[in-house]
């Protein structure tokens, strides 16, 4: 299992990152696909066609998003946590990521996600 960490910067308010991270409308704005999300901590989540699954564990409005994602069918002695924090800056957001936990056979697909199809797309959108 292994941790990662990594900054992003959005060209857009928290309190729109937020909206575009939590809200299935806007969700399905910057992925194209149908999302199943609530910020109701214990309801599960989907996103891109179940390719990401999960529970929702906390949320702080405008700030704070955190997660327990799944992987595969076993359970794992410690859940894999994603912890998204959101800080206003010049440019925008500064976003905060951090997600522990995760197989190491996911691991490069896993970071590479984040960059590309997660934040990458967000990011994208809103240079647009």
């Amino acid at each position: 299992m292994k941790d990662f960490k990594k900054h992003f910067i959005v060209r857009a308010e928290p309190e729109e990152v937020y909206a575009a991270l939590t809200n299935p409308a806007t969700i399905q704005l910057w992925t194209g696909e149908k999302a199943v999300m609530s910020t109701e901590p214990g309801t599960e989540f989907s996103l891109w066609e179940d390719s990401i699954v999960g529970r929702n564990l906390e949320f702080e409005e405008g700030r704070k998003i955190v997660q327990e994602w799944y992987f595969g069918e076993e359970e794992a002695e410690e859940p894999s946590i994603v912890t998204i924090i959101l800080h206003p800056s010049k440019k925008g957001t500064d976003v905060e990521l951090k997600h522990t936990n995760i197989p190491d056979e996911a691991f490069e697909d896993i970071t590479e996600g984040w960059a590309t199809q997660y934040f990458g797309a967000l990011i994208e959108f809103y240079e647009d």
